[in-house]
């Protein structure tokens, strides 16, 4: 039996010869069956067309705009991290203090009210004005890359 990487195979196959003969065996119509639209030469027709009526896909309303796919990021306000006072604040922490909904997703604290204590915060993102009361409240901000979420395996296995 030959192996699949002794096959003498071309890279690009000869191209079929229609019209040929008879012995050729795409002679006569040459693979166009007979007569209609199809057999003859010239007109290509769309993957739409559908006879001359309207198209389905152009008869139905089009649903405009488009969604993306994207997660948006879940805001946290400047106030809130007053309960985090002289801690290290990260997803996690966030997240069990019942700020965020998930800790694997994009973090970004917003401007609301003041920062009265010293904090270390790391998180994806802040807008310029937290970062600012951050560093004036005497704390620091670290942009840190996303969690990602750890396999079950992996998790059991840590967890022995």
């Amino acid at each position: 039996m030959t192996k699949y990487h002794e096959l003498q195979v071309s890279a690009t196959p000869d191209r079929k010869r229609v019209g040929r003969g008879i012995s050729a065996g795409q002679g006569k119509t040459a693979g166009r069956g007979t007569k209609g639209q199809g057999a003859r030469t010239g007109k290509k027709l769309n993957a739409m067309f559908q006879g001359g009526s309207r198209p389905l896909a152009q008869a139905i309303p089009k649903a405009r705009g488009f969604k993306s796919l994207r997660t948006e990021a879940q805001v946290v306000y400047l106030d809130h991290l007053n309960a985090f006072k002289g801690k290290t604040v990260d997803n996690f922490t966030l997240f069990e203090a019942g700020y965020i909904a998930t800790p694997f997703h994009t973090v970004k604290v917003i401007l609301r009210g003041e920062l009265t204590e010293k904090v270390t915060l790391h998180v994806s993102g802040v807008s310029k004005s937290v970062q600012a009361a951050i560093t004036k409240a005497g704390g620091t901000f670290v942009k840190t890359a996303v969690p990602l979420r750890q396999s079950t395996k992996e998790a059991e296995k840590a967890d022995k």
